[in-house]
């Protein structure tokens, strides 16, 4: 049935005017070994995207991200310049969000965010789908808004994560917002905010694999909180594990965390 509603799908998208062609997806997902707590690390943007974290908070965000070897630190665009400073001489990626967390700002205000973000020296943009524009099923308006926002991030030698929401949405409208990243030439899709009330499910994941092939990345993130989960969610076929928990994932349950690992509004 999956494999059916996947087909149904990309003929209706295959019909939007001015998109490019599908280029041939091998669906066939074998997981690979799950990693080692020392390889745990290199999959986790370890994140802080509280409303109200201070600069302290940053600051301890980053000297963790160094200390566990995160792949990232993500943050606000408003601490992009100051994790920059942070992180450098590091292999740590400095991420910020577009467009977040609703989606519904105009595509030339995520395109602004994201360059400027680049400017100041992120390398990896995670941007929210228009996902009213998604249910209304107006897909070229949602290419279009994640195509320029990659165009931005890919001049600027960065990669540009697509948030798809999983948790607003329908299998047939997952399937369709990972097929219109890849048509726009994503690096990843991502399951979720965290703020719309859901998180990331090994299920979710295993969708997305299927619908994306092994070619781009796949983001699990939203109330993954310890090492099982993000275990589970790798399995499903996740490259990376969004989380504000990535001390208590990598550190084996033990009690280790930091002040941003708390259960938070923002559901990482």
């Amino acid at each position: 049935m999956t494999d059916d509603l996947i087909e149904q799908i990309a003929q209706v998208i295959e019909k939007i005017p001015g998109l490019p062609a599908a280029s041939r997806v091998d669906r066939a997902h074998t997981p690979s070994s799950l990693p080692s707590a020392d390889q745990l690390a290199s999959f986790i943007d370890h994140t802080q995207l509280k409303p109200e974290a201070t600069p302290a908070q940053i600051e301890q965000l980053c000297a963790e991200a160094r200390q566990y070897g995160f792949a990232s630190a993500c943050v606000n665009p408003s601490y992009v310049s100051l994790c920059v400073r942070l992180l450098a001489g590091s292999n740590i990626a400095v991420c910020t969000v577009a467009g977040f967390p609703l989606g519904a700002t105009t595509t030339a205000a995520k395109v602004f965010e994201t360059r400027q973000a680049i400017e100041q020296g992120t390398r990896e943009v995670d941007m929210v789908i228009a996902i009213g524009r998604l249910k209304a099923t107006d897909h070229a308006y949602v290419y279009d808004d994640i195509a320029q926002v990659v165009a931005v991030c890919h001049a600027g030698r960065a990669i540009c994560k697509v948030i798809i929401e999983t948790a607003l949405l329908t299998d047939a409208e997952k399937i369709a917002a990972c097929m219109l990243a890849a048509r726009a030439k994503a690096d990843f899709v991502k399951t979720s905010t965290g703020f719309a009330g859901g998180g990331a499910t090994p299920e979710d994941v295993a969708l997305m694999r299927r619908v994306v092939g092994p070619a781009l990345g796949v983001k699990a993130a939203g109330g993954i909180r310890n090492r099982a989960a993000a275990q589970a969610m790798i399995a499903a076929g996740a490259t990376r594990i969004g989380a504000s928990a990535g001390i208590a994932i990598v550190s084996e349950g033990q009690e280790r965390s930091s002040t941003n690992a708390e259960a938070s509004p923002d559901g990482y």
